[in-house]
């Protein structure tokens, strides 16, 4: 039996406050790099990221069931603008996509999913909230998102998003909401930046994931957590900023999954690799 309950207490409040804002039609993966900080000077600063990654992991599903993922890589291009708002707001808007050879969506080309979001966050002293809403369009079909994201800056920097699907779309699950609490360790390695995430899952809902022919009705629970180390290293001392400021990013993640609640995973425990170079501005 579903946990239609959990669903609908997060469901009502959440589309309020995204309707509230006024904050545009939008969509947001789960990635395994942090986009670089932007500038915070800046009224309108930015992001863009052109990642290659050997799985596509949306919310603990390994989306194209990657056997052997070196021969085919993800190109996942990125790009956010952020604008400083009065009285501590700040608003976004994003796009990913999810280029590929691994399948045909009818968008086009290679290209299998194109995201876009639109959020509005607020700050106080070292805490802040906000929600984002998103649109992720594949299968012919759009998956519509409202997250909202909590985090407190300080040491190990604890986050808790409550991931909320208030249309399936092409998804083959569920409407319902995920919650995710994760912590992130960071130092300085010389020139390289070092992180370490750890991310633990919760689902409120049954069958938010699709289930097979072992498990058709996934259940709710625990879902999987996440280990990783991320490195950054800033190009501008070796290429200057004649071309912008750029940043090599690399990183390794390492799943743990539970097959009742995420049947159609190859393997339950598994991992994932990232390569690529970000550019704020």
């Amino acid at each position: 039996m579903k946990n239609k309950y959990c669903k609908t207490l997060i469901n009502t409040p959440l589309l309020a406050f995204a309707l509230a804002t006024g904050v545009a039609s939008a969509g947001v993966t789960e990635t395994m790099m942090p986009p670089a900080a932007p500038p915070s000077e800046d009224v309108v600063s930015g992001v863009l990221k052109l990642d290659m990654n050997t799985h596509f992991i949306s919310y603990g599903n390994d989306v194209w069931q990657d056997k052997d993922p070196s021969t085919k890589l993800n190109f996942n291009p990125f790009l956010e603008l952020t604008f400083a708002l009065p009285a501590n707001f700040k608003a976004t808007l994003g796009t990913w996509w999810d280029v590929n050879s691994k399948g045909n969506s009818g968008l086009g080309g290679e290209i299998q999913e194109v995201d876009v979001w639109g959020g509005l966050a607020y700050t106080y002293d070292k805490f802040t909230i906000g929600t984002v809403y998103q649109q992720w369009e594949y299968a012919s079909n759009t998956e519509k998102i409202i997250d909202v994201n909590l985090s407190y800056a300080c040491f190990l920097s604890p986050t808790l998003t409550i991931h909320n699907r208030i249309d399936e779309g092409g998804s083959g699950g569920d409407e319902g909401t995920v919650l995710v609490a994760g912590i992130s360790y960071g130092f300085d390695a010389g020139p390289v930046k070092i992180s370490i995430p750890l991310n633990l899952a919760y689902f409120c809902t049954d069958e938010f994931h699709p289930g097979n022919a072992a498990k058709p009705s996934p259940d709710t629970g625990f879902g999987y957590a996440s280990i990783g180390v991320a490195a950054s290293l800033p190009l501008s001392t070796y290429i200057g900023k004649t071309y912008g400021d750029w940043t090599l990013n690399g990183g390794l993640t390492y799943y743990i999954t539970d097959a009742d609640v995420i049947p159609t995973n190859p393997t339950n425990d598994f991992l994932t690799a990232s390569l690529g170079l970000s550019l704020a501005f």
